[in-house]
């Protein structure tokens, strides 16, 4: 699998709600990305709710042999566009066979299950082993290959893996806000794609001269050097940026590239920008909050 991925919610219109002002360019993107080589897609059922999953169906399938498109179930959208935990059992069975339609695909090759472990949207009151044993009767069923968690706590993912096996794991996680790390730990002890959102830090990081160095030396804007930073962290690392713009996408899926040439010192430079000790996971910082806030008045 190619670590650099695609995450896709900026292509649903204004609020991340409602289809996107030019669908066909929307169209467009997604078909670059996998002429770039990208192979793993990240969506999710409240993209829209449902616009990105069925702009991903209209565009890729039949999906090329090899690609991967993870999407989240157990999320929704509140009526006044808020982000909400919507983990019922019937709630996500159903997200899960709508995903499919909207798809085009009759089973999912990634469904994550959304936690409420690391935003927020509060813990949910349904207990794990009802939710996550939906999926789990899914894939006994053959409508999902693989099974992932987002917004995982630790105990939540140890949990998990009490009742299968959990392929990734999708957390936030960028060079401001560390608060996955022990889950990103586990991630690697256990074989775990680790999948963290916010990879940029929504755009928040361009004055900082452990960025700004490298990028100069290398030729690179900070974005691409951020993203470097992070498949240099660990080898489960798989990023996803998010872009509707095409310049902007040619230039992250280049950053596989530039993480081979940064030096070790460069790397430990970045990694030094925060101390990962001190990172809680159900504590967002505050990067994450404005993230959330200029999502939802934009969908960019």
């Amino acid at each position: 699998m190619n670590r650099v991925g695609y995450g896709a919610m900026q292509l649903a219109g204004p609020n991340v709600w409602g289809p996107p002002d030019d669908p066909e360019s929307a169209r467009r993107v997604l078909r670059l990305a996998v002429e770039l080589g990208v192979t793993f897609f990240d969506t999710a059922n409240a993209y829209g709710p449902r616009t990105v999953n069925q702009l991903i169906g209209e565009a890729l399938r039949p999906f090329p042999e090899g690609l991967i498109v993870g999407n989240k179930v157990g999320a929704g959208r509140g009526p006044d566009k808020t982000w909400i935990i919507t983990d019922h059992p019937d709630t996500v069975r159903r997200q899960v066979h709508e995903s499919l339609a909207d798809l085009g695909t009759e089973a999912s090759e990634l469904t994550y299950l959304r936690l409420g472990g690391d935003g927020p949207a509060g813990p949910s009151d349904v207990p794990l082993e009802e939710s996550l044993g939906v999926l789990v009767e899914l894939r006994d069923q053959g409508l999902v290959r693989r099974i992932g968690l987002s917004g995982a706590s630790p105990e939540m993912l140890a949990r998990a893996r009490g009742m299968t096996p959990i392929a990734a794991v999708q957390n936030r996680f960028n060079l401001l806000d560390r608060s996955g790390v022990q889950v990103l730990a586990d991630c690697e002890a256990h074989g775990i794609m680790f999948v963290p959102y916010f990879p940029l830090a929504s755009g928040r990081l361009a004055d900082y001269d452990e960025l700004t160095g490298p990028a100069k030396r290398l030729g690179a804007t900070p974005a691409q050097v951020a993203l470097a930073w992070l498949l240099r962290r660990s080898p489960a690392m798989v990023v996803i940026p998010g872009t509707a713009d095409p310049d902007h996408l040619r230039a992250n899926t280049a950053a596989a590239e530039v993480a081979a040439d940064l030096t070790n010192a460069e790397v430990a430079r970045l990694t030094g920008l925060v101390d990962e000790s001190k990172a809680v996971i159900d504590q967002p910082h505050q990067s994450t909050l404005d993230a959330l806030k200029s999502a939802a008045e934009s969908g960019r």
